[in-house]
């Protein structure tokens, strides 16, 4: 008689117990980006693996992986969308095929410096973007600043006619070909693992980057002149699978929501400290000359490239873009 009672306990013991080492099992949250440790996206990646494994020890474990070691820059969101990796930060430029509108940020000479890039990554457009592409399976979390883009090349780039016949390496981006496009170069599309190989080479002449991600990937060794041009942005976004995230336990979600934001603040203000402290490496390198541009000249480079913006005004909305401008102006 008491066979099948016996057995029943058996079984729920058995099912609790395996319950007990399945909660036991840590959440793992696999982070790839494709950029060095060094970099404000390196270091922002490495903040919020120690601060995750810190607050929720044994529930989260959170693994990086920089350079392309894991996946590199065609393969990571595929990777993101399919669960194979949990959080990746790609550029903005890379957002295209799902939103047109973050389209706005690659908009050259749209701001006029990073203080202007805040206010409108803060504004209710801006923190609206983070949530345009959840029906696509992909929640924004927040925005990193790597800084403004400088211009390089293998000879001195003081004017847009400088610039006619060479060829840059740009992200995948529609409005950053055109952007070269209106200067009369040509773009060349090529993942960021490849630029130093394809300035090296003669690929590419030229290329568009902060100066972080010049002096980390030593392209300052293979371009003998830079352009302080600060003609656009290169930020990224902090993304994640919406299914996973959405299906995390509420106070694991809610702690690395509060662990994003502080992270975050982090990485926005080591980002300017990082980039001016790259400049002055590369200068003392000794390879690469630095060139200032008169206001006229900047002036000139921004008249030149204008254009685009009215070019993909209908797929990014004027309004957008109105808000955007705005924020030049501080309050």
């Amino acid at each position: 008689m008491l066979k099948p009672a016996f057995k029943a306990l058996a079984c729920a013991l058995s099912l609790s117990a395996a319950t007990l080492v399945q909660a036991a099992d840590p959440i793992v949250i696999k982070f790839s980006h494709v950029v060095a440790e060094q970099t404000p996206k390196g270091q922002g990646a490495l903040l919020f693996k120690k601060l995750a494994e810190e607050r929720l020890p044994g529930r989260v474990k959170v693994e990086v992986y920089p350079n392309s070691s894991l996946f590199g820059d065609g393969k990571e969101m595929e990777a993101l969308l399919l669960g194979d990796v949990q959080l990746i930060a790609p550029s903005l430029a890379k957002f295209e095929q799902y939103t047109k509108q973050v389209q706005i940020f690659d908009l050259p000479f749209l701001f006029d410096d990073m203080a202007a890039v805040d206010r409108f990554q803060r504004s209710p457009e801006g923190q609206a973007l983070l949530k345009s592409m959840e029906d696509k399976g992909i929640t924004g979390l927040a925005y990193w600043h790597n800084g403004l883009k400088q211009l390089s090349a293998n000879k001195p780039l003081r004017e847009p006619k400088d610039a006619r016949g060479l060829k840059f390496r740009v992200q995948a981006s529609a409005v950053l070909e055109e952007q070269f496009k209106a200067v009369r170069a040509n773009p060349r599309k090529m993942s960021f693992a490849e630029v130093y190989q394809g300035l090296q080479t003669g690929v590419v002449n030229g290329a568009e980057n902060p100066y972080s991600n010049i002096y980390s990937q030593k392209m300052h060794e293979v371009q003998k002149y830079i352009t302080e041009s600060n003609h656009g942005l290169l930020d990224y976004m902090l993304i994640t699978n919406t299914k996973f995230w959405n299906g995390l336990p509420d106070d694991v979600r809610s702690e690395l929501s509060k662990i994003v934001e502080e992270v975050t603040a982090e990485v926005n203000k080591q980002a300017d400290d990082l980039n001016q402290g790259d400049k002055q490496r590369i200068l003392a390198a000794g390879t690469t000359e630095i060139i200032t541009l008169t206001p006229e000249q900047r002036a000139a480079w921004r008249e030149a490239m204008r254009p685009v913006w009215k070019k993909f005004e209908g797929e990014i909305g004027a309004d957008l873009i109105k808000a955007a401008e705005a924020a030049n102006q501080a309050m």
